[in-house]
């Protein structure tokens, strides 16, 4: 299959001949025998690993499993925000770092994620979040992240729909980082699968990981529904089923697995222009390039590996949406779903190394999991590729849940914990 590049003169093209001589984006391979790396889990951060050792360090001997289909895991089933609005220096030069590449991703890989930096902005409603939300936007300011506090009047032209004056939660102002928005989610999953595939990199779909083999510390092969695939260095970048992974390997992981539900309206006149979140109220929202309200909250309360929506959940959002824009009531939900999300105690991801020598993973990344996706491949390639953290992910390895060295991030990446 030869390579196409997307263009406006390809695009024009294609459309006078009726679309009918677009080739196939990427390849269905069958297996080899062996590869010199095997990454675990065809979303967004395993497709985005298998790219970066391509690009950064010439690795082409890969092949990505998927047990599902590209975009059928957690990088189809999120609200698509992106931000790096994190108070430790650490979590933000990570997730800045993420929102960079993906400011040059259309570029890089010739495709359009449709990446919309409208905004994002973060609602306080009394005294107290007032004076929390000037206490990191001080952070966020020293660790070079743009920000700035809007008070009412200038929400209320930003947001014109909003009921500031609510009598349960007034909203007094808001953090805004205006590199913030949305992208749209599987897009991100089909270009790095567009542009591993051009590495010459197996993408092998329905193919799900059933146990390993071990020689020592070490993994030799894999067994999988399609056979059992050699390999000298393995990585695994499967977000909620992490810790069934690790089990396989033989080593536990301090992660646990819930459902993180959303859901979407009918389309309706445009009214929002900024993706937002209200941890008070316990909503986060924005609206498609369709007219759709995109919602969001917390997680479900038990644990659990389903990937269903909940009428709980469902009542919640929309009764907090509601809350602030009372013209949503009229809006009829079309779908709710759900994603599998790894949670880790301090709400940091976990990056790098693992008991077993060869094996690499990149887990633990919570609700930040879709925002971080090109930061989270690019710090796992280096891992498998040189057997050493990159310097962004150094701080965020196993050992630090032996060493006490947690990075705390739970307060700033969102209401879900």
């Amino acid at each position: 299959m030869g390579w196409q590049d997307y263009s406006l003169l390809s695009l024009a093209r294609q459309g006078l001949s009726g679309n009918r001589g677009w080739k196939q984006a990427w390849r269905s391979p069958a297996p080899k025998k062996k590869y010199q790396v095997v990454i675990i889990g065809g979303g967004g951060h395993g497709l985005a690993t298998a790219w970066y050792l391509a690009r950064e360090h010439g690795i082409r001997d890969i092949a990505v499993l998927e047990k599902g289909w590209i975009g059928g895991g957690n990088t189809g089933r999120n609200t698509t925000n992106v931000r790096s609005d994190y108070m430790f220096s650490e979590s933000a030069a990570m997730y800045d770092k993420a929102l960079k590449l993906y400011e040059d991703f259309a570029r890089e890989l010739n495709f359009n994620i449709m990446l919309s930096q409208r905004g994002w902005v973060t609602l306080f409603h009394d005294q107290h979040q007032m004076e929390s939300a000037r206490h990191k936007l001080n952070w966020m300011r020293c660790n070079g992240i743009d920000a700035e506090i809007l008070d009412r009047a200038a929400l209320a032209k930003l947001i014109p729909g909003l009921r500031a004056d609510n009598p349960r939660w007034p909203v007094l102002g808001a953090v805004l980082q205006q590199r913030g928005g949305t992208i749209r989610h599987d897009a991100v999953a089909w270009g790095y699968a567009r542009g591993a595939d051009r590495m010459g990199i197996d993408i092998i779909q329905n193919c799900e990981v059933k146990g390993f083999t071990r020689e020592g510390d070490r993994i030799t092969a894999i067994d999988t529904s399609r056979g059992t695939i050699g390999c000298d260095s393995v990585g695994v970048a499967v977000a909620g089923h992490s810790s069934v992974i690790a089990d396989m390997a033989g080593f536990r992981l301090p992660v646990t697995s819930r459902c993180l539900q959303a859901m979407v309206s009918e389309p309706i006149r445009p009214i929002l222009d900024v993706a937002m979140i209200s941890p008070a109220t316990g909503v986060y929202l924005n609206q498609t390039q369709k007219g759709e309200l995109v919602m969001g909250a917390m997680l479900d309360p038990g644990q659990s590996y389903g990937q269903r929506g909940g009428p709980r959940t469902v009542q919640k959002v929309v009764e907090a949406a509601v809350e602030l824009f009372p013209a949503f009531g009229q809006a009829r939900l079309m779908r709710h779903w759900g994603g599998i999300v790894d949670i880790v105690p301090d709400s940091s991801p976990i990056i790098g190394a693992t008991p077993v020598s060869n094996l690499y993973i990149n887990c633990g990344w919570g609700t930040g999991g879709f925002k971080a996706i090109p930061v989270g491949g690019l710090m796992l390639a280096h891992a498998i590729a040189t057997n050493r953290p990159h310097p962004l992910a150094e701080k965020f390895g196993l050992d630090r849940f032996r060493d006490n060295r947690l990075v705390d991030e739970g307060a700033a990446s969102g209401i879900a914990h």
